[in-house]
């Protein structure tokens, strides 16, 4: 004992020393200490012994004693979250408020779809870090499901409901099924491509998982094990009860999301999401709640008065979540975590728009009818919401692809185009199609308020790049004593979500590979 507590003085000195040299620095210095292997203390990267960190305030961090719950309230904007708080001063989001920090100028992926808004504060990167820009996509090097390898490459990447066993079946039948998988030839044959197998970075959990630290993740889908990274082996305990086996209206989502966040309380309690096993409480653990975008998107539901009111489906759907979150608060208070755990509630996506006043229903075919102009079939697939991301047959014929659309676009301007990103712009954005065999050619954005459907079912949707599908919501309360309520207006991205988490548990940030490609930094004063 006495050995150790000179161990601790000799870090606390060390700490005071280095505070100063550190105290700007993005990621925390990590020290090794020769202490021998505790029972249920996380060792970091196989060695017999305990790493520290000293964050950039100069804490020693021993990586196990800090847990990062992140929640994805799926379209909340930071308009939203500052309406609620103002109209509910007793609720669980102004309690948050109030000793957390808030940021109205915050950023999600581009394009907005659930899958790279996950990524984006995950990996720290960008679609052209991750190679994954929807849950819909294309990739010229690959293979159809079922082809054997045989044949011309290039294939749709399709990572939703449709790859389950049994989509209707909320454990989805047993998952995944192999044959709906796109295909790639390596040297041992043809093997199915697994949506973590797809990601090319890695994530957070990965980083956690090979410091020793447990980590844990419930979404909507089976797909989700993407989030494994390409080592297969990121997230301890997935629960993704499949979505698409339940009912699409607001209640019924609701008792959907309750789900997870019994998984959530289980996890809180050290168990498995299942309650079967006692396995301690992760260093990283969350979930997506999908109530809010379902009652956006309703007829039913949405926005009122110009979109300056919630409609009531709406605020239920709010008021709801902020008691399922009001609960995950109330068990790590009753487990003692509050003090070591950091809560982080963003959202993967926004909804556009707003206004249901902007909202016009653009039949899907517009677009690849323009571009089918120049050549028959020129159009190798299409992936449409509030954007259109386009793959062409033939990328000699993309400025003739581009020219028609941006012809459509100054004359009868049929698809409704704000813009048409294309060459230079979209390379710098996500990489040259003609090198990487994932990049779309080219990325129409609509005017405001369009989107290409014909179902009547939505008054909203995400995946484009305008405001109501990008200004989203983010709330960080650091664990430690409480804090007064803080906003910073420094104009930040979802992709620092991911360094910023890392940093809290005493991990390097830059172990993110999509961190050191990007240079993304964590969010100003943890936030």
């Amino acid at each position: 004992m006495r050995r150790h507590r000179k161990v601790r003085l000799l870090l606390f000195v060390l700490a005071v020393v280095l505070a100063g040299s550190v105290a700007l620095a993005a990621a925390p210095v990590r020290v090794r200490v020769m202490v021998g292997q505790e029972a249920g203390v996380a060792t970091g990267e196989g060695f017999l012994h305990s790493w520290y960190a000293i964050s950039p305030s100069g804490r020693l961090v021993k990586p196990g004693s800090r847990h990062v719950l992140l929640i994805s309230v799926d379209g909340l904007h930071a308009s939203d979250l500052a309406a609620y708080v103002a109209a509910r001063p007793g609720s669980t989001l102004a309690r948050l408020s109030a000793r957390g920090t808030t940021n109205p100028r915050v950023l999600g992926s581009f394009p907005s779809d659930s899958v790279p808004g996950l990524l984006a504060m995950t990996t720290g990167g960008t679609p052209k870090s991750t190679g994954v820009f929807y849950d819909v996509s294309y990739d010229r090097s690959l293979y159809p499901p079922k082809s054997n390898c045989a044949g011309r490459r290039g294939t749709a990447v399709v990572y939703d409901e449709s790859i389950d066993r049994n989509p209707k079946a909320l454990d989805a039948g047993g998952g995944i099924d192999p044959a709906t998988l796109p295909l790639r030839k390596t040297g041992g044959g043809c093997v199915p491509v697994y949506p973590h197998s797809f990601l090319r970075v890695n994530t957070i959990f990965n980083v956690a998982h090979k410091a020793g630290l447990r980590t844990a993740w419930s979404d909507k889908h089976p797909a989700y094990e993407l989030l494994n990274g390409p080592s297969g082996h990121g997230v301890d305990d997935l629960y993704t009860p499949e979505i698409a086996s339940v009912p699409v209206n607001t209640p019924a989502i609701e008792a959907y999301d309750a789900l997870k966040v019994k998984a959530i309380v289980n996890e809180i309690d050290g168990l498995t999401s299942d309650g079967s096993h006692r396995v301690g409480v992760p260093a990283i653990f969350g979930m997506n709640f999908q109530a809010v975008s379902v009652a956006q998107k309703a007829p039913s539901g949405g926005y009122l008065n110009g979109g300056t009111r919630f409609s009531g489906e709406l605020a239920g759907a709010l008021d709801f979540v902020d008691q399922a979150l009001g609960r995950l608060v109330d068990e790590l208070r009753t487990r003692r975590l509050l003090a070591t755990t950091e809560i982080i509630v963003t959202a993967k996506h926004g909804q556009s728009p707003i206004n249901r006043d902007a909202y016009l229903k653009v039949p899907p075919k517009t677009i690849p009818a323009i571009v089918n102009s120049v050549a028959a079939g020129l159009t190798a697939s299409a992936t449409q919401d509030d954007i259109a991301l386009l793959w062409l047959s033939d990328q000699s014929k993309t400025d003739a692809a581009v020219a028609a659309l941006q012809a459509d676009e100054s004359g009868p301007n049929t698809a409704h185009i704000a813009t048409v990103i294309a060459g230079a712009q979209l390379a710098r954005l996500f990489g040259d199609p003609n090198r990487d065999p994932r990049v779309p050619d080219l990325i129409v954005q609509p005017q405001h308020g369009v989107i290409y459907t014909t179902s009547a079912g939505t008054i909203a949707e995400h995946g484009g790049g305008t405001g109501d599908d990008r200004s989203v919501a983010l709330l960080v309360v650091a664990g430690g004593k409480p804090r007064r309520s803080t906003t910073v207006s420094r104009p930040v991205s979802t992709v620092q979500i991911a360094p910023t988490i890392l940093a809290y548990l005493g991990l390097d940030p830059h172990a993110l590979q999509a961190v050191r490609r990007e240079h993304t930094t964590p969010l100003p004063n943890g936030s």
